[in-house]
């Protein structure tokens, strides 16, 4: 089974920064759309953002829009999601996951990572 792993969760003030990191091994990386989704407690887990295979596209929900950034490095297997200007409300469990289609959907999200925390202060 493959299994993807995010790293780079933390605790950070409020306006501070992260990047989180997901290694996808096992698969044909640049075969893979791969998309960044979040659950905080309590609530269910919600889109955060997608690149495309090739790294042409991508989408944000509106809460994260101009302050996160998706990025892939198909040489390392690997894709990111630069995170400014952090707000307390983005503090969730952050998840990688990769997908045979271009989409906002969990259900066309095939592998999933186990997630990785992140805490934002005030």
């Amino acid at each position: 089974q493959v299994q993807l792993v995010e790293s780079g969760g933390g605790l950070v003030q409020a306006g501070g920064s992260l990047r989180l990191s997901c290694l996808a091994p096992g698969r044909t990386f640049s075969n893979d759309v791969m998309g960044w989704f979040r659950q905080a407690p309590g609530k269910e887990r919600e889109f955060v953002a997608v690149i495309s295979r090739f790294g042409g596209s991508t989408s944000y929900s509106d809460s994260v829009q101009g302050r996160f950034t998706i990025s892939r490095d198909s040489a390392k297997n690997t894709v990111y999601l630069q995170m400014n200007s952090l707000k307390p409300e983005d503090t969730a469990v952050y998840y990688c996951a990769a997908s045979g289609l271009y989409s906002v959907l969990q259900r066309d999200y095939d592998y999933w990572g186990q997630g990785t925390q992140v805490t934002v202060s005030s």
